[in-house]
């Protein structure tokens, strides 16, 4: 059980994982995701469920190394075993036919937005995808994001590949070319903020996944409590998907920035003894 069946690097510092875990594939819905622990002094860790295949009872998680943590996953080779999987967590994607839907996905958060865009392309939306990366060497799931929309656009910070700018350049111009029904945006939360400042002036319905400090994931710990229209939400039981135009987004990035210092120092101690080959 949990064992790695497949691995791949997809970008610099971002991999997938295929694990076994057929009972989390027989019910993971598009939007949902799952806690690991690698071993018994592991951290729990939240990751998005990339793809499920039933038949085969795996699950797919992709990921990107950051932290002391994902840096161990990293290093885990086909055949390991990761000692713990609880999932499906979370609320899936609400999955209907709302017309014209715009999929904004940024970083590693295109992993999310690909099984969303898939159901979605399924229930007969008009899909028009914008990826954007910090470089081209850190841009993901291009191709399979493509062959699922309509139109897809790409956008860089440095200008590498596509538009040089950010997503919301590409939004703006979007919004006064065509009527949009849905905005669906995933990646890094000062993205998101960016994309629910652009489309809440124009009234244009907007969701967005969080990804805050989370450990339990059942709700018990409240360390994944985010603000909500002025009350408070437990992301893992009530989320991840929100009302983008409702977040408190200042306050949850004054949350995911408290223990920088200390993962910092975490990574570091384990890069200085070597821990897996690191």
């Amino acid at each position: 059980m949990n064992k790695i069946v497949k691995k791949e690097i997809l970008a610099q510092g971002i991999k997938l994982l295929e694990v076994e875990a057929p009972q989390i594939s027989k019910k993971t819905q598009p939007g949902q995701f799952l806690v690991l622990r690698i071993d018994e002094k592991g951290e729990r860790m939240p990751l998005t469920i990339f793809d499920a295949d039933f038949t085969k009872g795996t699950v797919k998680i992709i990921f990107q190394e950051v932290g002391k943590t994902t840096v161990q996953l990293g290093q885990l080779k086909v055949g390991d075993h990761i000692l713990n999987l609880m999932g499906p967590l979370g609320n899936p994607s609400n999955i209907k036919n709302y017309g014209h839907v715009i999929i904004i996905g940024g970083g590693v958060g295109i992993a999310l937005a690909y099984p969303i865009t898939k159901a979605l392309k399924r229930a007969g939306n008009k899909i028009t995808s914008i990826l954007g990366a910090r470089t081209e060497a850190l841009l993901i799931l291009e191709d399979k994001m493509r062959d699922l929309s309509d139109k897809l656009y790409v956008t860089t910070d440095d200008g590498s590949k596509g538009h040089h700018g950010f997503v919301t350049d590409i939004l703006k111009e979007l919004i006064e070319k065509e009527k949009i029904d849905l905005v669906h945006a995933v990646g890094p939360t000062v993205m998101m903020r960016a994309v629910a400042r652009v489309t809440k002036p124009n009234r244009i319905k907007t969701i967005v996944s969080l990804n805050p400090i989370m450990l339990d994931g059942t709700g018990m710990c409240g360390g994944c409590r985010v603000t909500i229209g002025g009350k408070t939400k437990f992301c893992c039981v009530d989320g991840p998907e929100f009302d983008a135009h409702l977040v408190d987004f200042n306050q949850l990035m004054t949350r995911l920035s408290m223990y920088l210092d200390e993962e910092k120092v975490a990574l570091q101690v384990l890069k200085k003894k070597g821990v897996n080959g690191v």
